[in-house]
């Protein structure tokens, strides 16, 4: 019986499986080539137009394409090796990069009209918009058969931590890299991200084939997912909330602006502003490897969700560098609470042989609103001002937490429903 405790205490229990330890490897090169890239093509092609609503097209080019291939996406990844899949779904990537890195070469920049080079610019985030439609109920699927569901909350710390980590190293890395050498190098570390990333699938011990046969058309079993999520007022409350939390709150669209415009601190600076908030979710995400936020779910989500808002406003109206930097891990650390009470509300409520369609509906709440929040901070930036629109976005946010808590607190009892309680209305 004491064994058995100390296992359940252990901080690293998911990490003694080797599969879960090469998934976690594979998604953090990944994600630190990706993160890169966002900050490389956003100041690219803030630099081509300097206009704000370019940079809330790359939002949209990839937003389209990812929402509306998810649900296929999922159905696919269910009824798939998973395994199989991912190769497919790097490769893509990895392709794209290399595209990116050829339009960017001097010597094909340098005769290359800003309009097709801008064209080209969203079509390849277009493409990279429909391989994240596959990739993300591929992974999370992936990841809940690597370990016991026991140990699904431990693996979801892991899991989102290692996301947080490459995104510090990843945007500091891109923006010193291209302060200092220029796109193209940056480009070529991208690439050797993507290859590296594809190439550690390799090391999976096992295919992991499909644990669900579709029997009816592909319609009615994509509903199924939708049916799902649906009948789930937990799920549904939550995924809803971050929804709007994080599409009113998309600042990181417009860094690029306050770095050069209001900062003043160039493309070193928005590396360190795009990785502050990323440092906040690491370090709190390691704090929560031994305090669970899975108490008192509902109330800590309202609670960190709030505190989100609050630091978008405090961030808008800074114009000290070191402040912006502290406001922004501070909305990190806010939101990485979010992300793991989030996962671990998927993971437990989830049956197995539907994550993958789950988890697409779930991308097209939570994964698009990313890219949808950075198109309307371009929109409303171009409309209000850069400024102005940060605080809307912030404002709103915490309008939204508070009409959220209005309606719920009845139905959740925030100050003392466990998560099984609520998860049982």
């Amino acid at each position: 019986m004491k064994t058995q405790n100390r296992t359940r205490k252990d901080p690293y229990i998911s990490l003694r499986y080797p599969e879960f330890r090469a998934y976690i490897t594979m998604r953090f090169v990944l994600t630190f080539g990706y993160q890169m890239q966002a900050v490389i093509v956003g100041w690219h092609v803030y630099n081509l137009t300097k206009d704000p609503l370019s940079l809330g097209l790359i939002g949209l080019a990839e937003a389209i394409p990812s929402i509306g291939i998810a649900l296929y996406g999922g159905y696919i990844a269910d009824k798939s090796d998973k395994k199989k899949l991912l190769v497919w779904v790097l490769a893509t990537m990895l392709v794209c990069s290399i595209i990116l890195l050829v339009v960017t070469m001097p010597s094909i920049d340098a005769y290359l009209p800003n309009r097709i080079e801008l064209w080209i610019i969203y079509l390849t985030i277009f493409c990279i918009g429909i391989a994240r439609g596959f990739y993300a109920p591929t992974g999370f699927s992936l990841m809940s058969e690597m370990i016991p569901k026991e140990h699904y909350p431990n693996s979801a710390t892991w899991h989102s931590s290692s996301w947080q980590l490459a995104t510090i190293v990843g945007p500091a890395a891109g923006g010193l890299l291209y302060g200092y050498f220029g796109a193209t190098a940056c480009f070529l570390v991208i690439v050797a991200c993507m290859f590296i990333s594809l190439v550690a699938i390799a090391f999976f011990v096992a295919d992991h084939p499909p644990k669900f046969t579709p029997k009816e058309n592909i319609f009615k079993s994509l509903l199924e997912g939708v049916q799902f999520v649906w009948k789930s007022k937990l799920m549904l409350s939550a995924l809803s909330l971050d929804l709007f939390s994080v599409f009113f709150g998309g600042a990181v669209a417009l860094m690029p602006i306050f770095a050069d415009e209001i900062l003043k601190v160039g493309a070193q600076g928005l590396g360190l502003l795009r990785a502050a908030p990323a440092i906040g979710a690491v370090l709190t995400m390691t704090l929560m490897t031994y305090y669970s936020p899975m108490n008192k779910p509902w109330r800590n989500l309202l609670l960190v969700l709030a505190g989100f808002g609050a630091s978008i406003v405090c961030f808008g109206l800074s114009r000290n560098f070191y402040l912006s930097l502290a406001f922004l891990f501070c909305e990190g650390a806010f939101d990485s609470v979010s992300v793991i009470i989030r996962t671990n509300i998927l993971q437990l409520l989830t049956p197995e042989g539907m994550r993958g369609r789950v988890s697409a509906v779930s991308s097209m709440f939570i994964g698009s609103s990313n890219e949808l929040g950075a198109f309307e901070s371009g929109v409303s930036a171009r409309l209000m001002g850069v400024v102005p629109s940060v605080l809307f976005g912030g404002g709103m946010t915490l309008l939204i937490v508070g009409y959220t808590y209005l309606k719920t607190k009845a139905a959740f009892g925030l100050n003392t429903a466990t998560f099984g309680e609520i998860s049982a209305k």
